[in-house]
């Protein structure tokens, strides 16, 4: 039931936090579906509900998305996304055991859950430093966070945190913004669970349909609820509250602790 709760309050959550920042559904949801599946797996079942809420979004901002930088921005994030899903596979290929002793302890664990819980600490390390925040970029660059930021999006599902630190440095306005960001995580998701059903054919036989059901039921209600407030509300204190949790988690998850 505990298991349940983690993945419902990830997916509401993380639909909500979507609409202020970068910081959202596909970082929270993919630790909480990791107490269900495999990894790999873990990943695809968040790429399904996280492109499902995408598409919900798309429906509530989509209409203010400026087309010019998706085609400079979101077409290489489409690039970056293959490449990611695919170096996901080859990660999950190799079996190799690792053993780690740290504090008097021996932690097993392997490749895979290494790579994923070092791209979930940094993702949360970006989120507590406030060098992000004055972060500036010229639009020449557009193609290069778009690969960049496609790239983890298809390896692990974090990109909302790249994608919005380039974008919200091309000049675009708030509106068109959130628009622009909608659409490019759409091309993206669409992307990388192409890769995922095509190469870990076996796997999406162990996704819970009852479990991808109410994640994205939840993730529908923090997207709706987000939007509403996404003129009214700041939430940096919960941002860093989440990513020092995620911190935790990451050290833990690599180590094989959980």
């Amino acid at each position: 039931m505990l298991s349940y709760l983690a993945v419902l309050g990830a997916a509401l959550t993380g639909a909500f936090l979507s609409f202020f920042c970068g910081f959202g559904l596909g970082t929270l949801l993919l630790p909480a579906f990791m107490l269900f599946f495999p990894a790999q797996v873990a990943v695809a079942a968040t790429a399904v509900v996280h492109m499902a809420n995408n598409l919900f979004k798309l429906m509530l901002v989509g209409k203010n998305a400026h087309w010019p930088t998706i085609r400079t921005f979101g077409l290489a994030s489409v690039v970056g996304a293959v490449a990611g899903a695919w170096s996901l596979q080859w990660l999950s290929s190799l079996s190799t055991t690792i053993h780690i002793h740290w504090l008097q302890q021996e932690f097993t664990t392997d490749v895979i859950r290494i790579t994923i819980a070092g791209i979930i600490l940094a993702f949360a390390i970006i989120e507590i430093s406030p060098a992000l925040d004055n972060l500036s970029m010229s639009k020449r660059w557009l193609p290069v966070g778009g690969v960049i930021s496609g790239f983890f999006g298809g390896l692990s599902g974090h990109q909302g945190a790249l994608r919005s630190a380039f974008l919200m440095r091309s000049g675009l306005s708030k509106d068109a913004f959130m628009g622009t960001r909608v659409v490019c995580a759409c091309l993206v998701d669409l992307s990388r669970i192409t890769v995922y059903a095509t190469s870990i054919a076996a796997g999406w036989s162990d996704l819970r349909l009852d479990l991808l059901a109410l994640a994205t039921l939840a993730a529908f209600g923090g997207a709706w609820q987000g939007n509403k407030l996404v003129k009214k509300t700041e939430l940096p204190l919960l941002n860093k509250i989440i990513a020092v949790a995620l911190v935790v988690f990451a050290i833990a998850f690599g180590l094989g602790v959980i």
